[in-house]
């Protein structure tokens, strides 16, 4: 079985196409084969063994999959041979086949793509409960979403608007405006890129100030960190709260007073950990995306497919931050 295989730790060119046993099904499991794996930030970490968890080599990345289960093991009564299904792995999903335990798995619409399927969940999940659970958002409240134009940040717009928020958009370039645009922000701010001096990033809290409005935001949702992490506090009003989500542009260090001074939260936000502790209040998040995907309030946006021996290059693209919406590897 062919597989895109990380065999030492570094960039995505240490990646090389290689051969894997064919899974078997365990009890409880299914073997899927693999339509589509979109490709997410932490396929950049984990092959560099930068992740929160490092799995034994050789592995392949690849955290969601969408396919059809093609086997099924023992106890499995759920499931069945020929079904579209669509799962949050971890790792292990640039591969032809993977064996899913059944807990993970959920049903591909049979209106749906598969390269969609593999493109929902870890965005919008990582949204919702973000916005739900660590945000607290409410009708009419102002939402700043950072690197509003990759994945997360699109679906993190959408969201913002079907929960009845005012969605200001940050972004890099005036392409990423256009694209944040066009999934629903009220607002663009355009910021420059790092590393900001100090009257840059002044100009650039202030940037944010005017856009968010007087109150200031009351949630900021940053998954890119570095120097735009402090501009964006600045902006935050009385008792917002700060989502702490990613740090690809480098861990900021924050300045505490400014917490005090606006008697604001600051609350990390690790959707793998909580689906885990609290598989019931995902589900439900999860049963409410389908609806608004089901409307067509929400849209993931596929923008590139690559195949499999050109999987590296997926993850190097979005190592490189100049991607808008999702790249999908298609085994």
């Amino acid at each position: 079985m062919r597989a895109l295989l990380s065999k030492e730790a570094g960039g995505p060119d240490t990646l090389t196409i290689g051969d894997l046993p064919e899974p078997e099904p365990g009890r409880g499991q299914v073997v899927v084969a693999v339509r589509a794996c979109a490709v997410n930030y932490p396929d950049v970490l984990i092959i560099e063994d930068k992740y929160q968890f490092r799995p034994a080599r050789p592995f392949a990345p690849g955290g969601e999959v969408a396919g059809v289960i093609e086997r099924v093991g023992e106890g499995v009564t759920d499931w069945a041979v020929g079904d579209r299904v669509i799962a949050v792995t971890g790792h292990g999903g640039m591969v032809e086949k993977l064996a899913v335990a059944t807990p993970m798995l959920h049903r591909l619409p049979p209106n749906r793509s598969f390269e969609e399927g593999a493109a929902l969940l870890l965005a919008y999940a990582t949204a919702t409960h973000a916005l739900v659970d660590r945000g607290r958002i409410a009708q009419e409240q102002t939402l700043l979403v950072l690197g509003a134009a990759g994945g997360v940040g699109l679906a993190t717009i959408e969201l913002g608007k079907a929960f009845g928020a005012r969605v200001v958009a940050a972004v890099s370039s005036e392409e990423k405006a256009a694209a944040a645009r066009a999934a629903g922000a009220d607002d663009v701010v355009v910021y420059p890129y790092a590393p900001l001096d100090r009257d840059a990033s002044k100009a650039l809290a202030e940037a944010f100030k005017a856009a968010v409005g007087p109150n200031g935001a009351d949630i900021v949702f940053d998954p890119v960190g570095g120097d735009y992490a402090e501009p964006a506090l600045r902006c935050v009003g009385w008792e917002g709260r700060y989502l702490v989500v990613g740090f690809p542009a480098g861990i900021p260090k924050l300045p505490l007073n400014l917490t005090l001074l606006k008697s604001c939260d600051v609350c990390g936000v690790f959707w793998g950990a909580f689906a885990m502790r609290d598989p019931a209040a995902n589900a439900a998040h999860v049963a409410t995306l389908f609806r608004l995907w089901d409307e067509g309030r929400i849209s993931p946006r596929v923008t590139g497919t690559f195949p499999l021996e050109r999987g590296g290059e997926a993850i190097a693209a979005l190592a490189g931050r100049q991607v808008i919406g999702k790249l999908v590897v298609v085994p």
